[in-house]
């Protein structure tokens, strides 16, 4: 049954072993190594079991990077029980692991299998061998081997121990890196690489091997040293400022459409030809100003008059001056006539026919404001005033004590005659601002109906419009109004507040 089991096993690899034949990473090996046998370790309850010797050839057949089959053939003696130094023959068939694979210098494996063990070439038994060992590189395909293994039997006293020294040749023409590329035609034996680049690395595959690539992670051309260059202007794009449009080396790649050295993204004349200091630009009449900028591109002229002459000054360019030799301001660049001579044109003089500094027009009180405009023309005004004097701080608070002095008979329009005295000083102050007019509002507090209380503010505030034009005053300068108790200037909740909304308030304003 045993021989019907192993020779099953033998018949299974042989024929799917030719479908594996012309893998890369399979081949062939033979090895041969010295066991020492011992039957005493795993049957320690028998007394009188010794270790022997045994020679084994063996053959593997590698089905990848990691696995391999292995039949071993071993032949020996044994000095076990009744049997003393009888000949032993076995045969096994072995699934071996690599984890690092076998091409590293030191190649550890694990290997488990079934075999069968004849004694006398008589009927033996069945074995289960597990075991592990290495395998040193010696150089080129020669290994020196090592490795022990436990077998099982399923006879008593054969379970055994074997521990083996030995040599393996493999039958293949060497490949180191496994890359397909035997040694002899690899010129990077170590490390993998195509057949195109002789057996050399190259990462990014584009014929040029990493060693001599100036860019291995990146493809492109041997004349570039396989660095990239998307534009193909012969630039490689770390060089190139402009990597996906071509131009040439003298713009650093980038584009130049009229050839004159500046790059089209920064030329403000992309297809006519011009130096750099004018971005790009021709200059055709040779003044300094690029003709893009050059309102008179064929005649020379000063680059703050666009490149235009102006023969006159005047600030209008020749080609546009009606009167390029006689400077003028005027739209057309001719002088206009001035009849009163004032240096200011007829056609923007206010004042046409009266010389004046301000806009052509007079100011008697040469205070910047045109007499026609100047409420106070004969009075200068404060610069940038409305062209009357300031009042004096000390005739304004007179006008601010007046609206608390004047005084009335109790709900009346009477004036107290104390209030005469103030009138009369207010009087006194028009005659020094004769410029100026007066407004006289009178107000109320809130006691009594709104509309009494209004007219009683107009009566109040027309009792003095009179007494001052008694005084001489002329009626078109002074104006008054009451506004009743419209606008207090404190709280009607108190007696003081009442009494301070009870006035007839002064101002002075500037005449017209």
């Amino acid at each position: 049954m045993i021989r019907v089991l192993l020779s099953g096993l033998l018949l299974l690899c042989a024929a799917w072993l030719p479908g594996q034949l012309n893998r890369p990473d399979h081949y062939n090996a033979l090895s041969a190594r010295v066991l020492a046998v011992d039957h005493n370790l795993p049957n320690e309850t028998f007394d009188g079991l010794s270790t022997t010797f045994a020679l084994e050839l063996g053959y593997r057949r590698q089905l990848g990077k990691i696995l391999a089959l292995k039949v071993p053939l071993k032949i020996g003696v044994i000095d076990v029980g009744e049997l003393e130094n009888p000949t032993i023959v076995g045969i096994d068939l072995l699934a071996q692991i690599y984890p690092l694979g076998t091409n590293g210098g030191v190649s550890p494996f694990l290997h488990g299998g079934y075999g069968v063990v004849s004694e006398g070439f008589e009927a033996g038994n069945a074995q289960i061998p597990l075991g592990a060992g290495f395998n040193f590189n010696l150089g080129g395909n020669s290994w020196f081997n090592v490795q022990g293994e436990y077998r099982m039997s399923n006879q008593e006293l054969r379970d055994n121990v074997m521990v083996g020294l030995g040599y393996v040749y493999r039958l293949t023409k060497l490949d180191t890196d496994g890359d397909g590329i035997l040694n002899r035609d690899d010129l990077c034996p170590d490390m993998p690489g195509p057949a195109g680049a002789q057996g050399c690395p190259d990462t990014d595959q584009d014929g040029i091997t990493d060693a001599d690539d100036q860019c291995p992670t990146q493809a492109g051309p041997a004349s570039l040293n396989g660095c990239p260059d998307t534009d193909g202007d012969g630039l490689t794009d770390a060089e190139d400022a402009c990597p996906e449009a071509a131009g040439p080396a003298l713009t650093k790649g980038c584009p130049d459409r009229d050839g004159d050295g500046v790059p089209d993204a920064g030329d403000a004349c992309p297809d006519k030809p011009g130096p750099a200091n004018f971005s790009g630009c021709p200059d055709t009449d040779g003044d300094g100003t690029a003709d893009h900028l050059d309102e008179c591109r064929s005649t020379p002229g000063p680059a703050d008059h666009a490149g235009c002459p102006d023969t006159d000054g005047d600030g209008k360019y020749d080609n546009v001056d009606n009167c390029p030799e006689q400077a003028a301001s005027t739209p057309d660049g001719c002088p206009v006539p001035d009849r009163d001579g004032d240096g200011v044109p007829d056609e923007v003089d206010a004042c046409p026919g009266q010389a004046g500094p301000v806009g052509g027009c007079p100011d008697t009180d040469g205070d910047g404001i045109a007499d026609q405009n100047d409420p106070c023309p004969t009075q200068a005004g404060a610069p940038n005033g409305d062209g009357c004097p300031e009042i004096e701080q000390e005739v304004q608070e007179r006008l601010e004590y007046a609206a608390r002095a004047v005084e009335f008979e109790s709900g009346s329009a009477r004036l107290k005659e104390k209030s005469y005295v103030i009138l009369s000083e207010i009087a006194l102050i028009m005659g020094r601002y004769p410029d100026y007019n007066l407004v006289i509002s009178g107000h109320t507090d809130d006691r009594g109906e709104q509309l009494t209380n209004l007219n009683l503010s107009r009566r109040r505030a027309l009792a003095c419009e009179e007494f001052l034009l008694a005084t001489g005053i002329r009626p078109r300068r002074i104006s008054s109004a009451g506004f009743g108790e419209s606008q207090p200037k404190a709280s009607n909740d108190t007696a003081e507040g009442r009494r301070m909304n009870r006035r007839v308030e002064f101002a002075l304003v500037p005449g017209n």
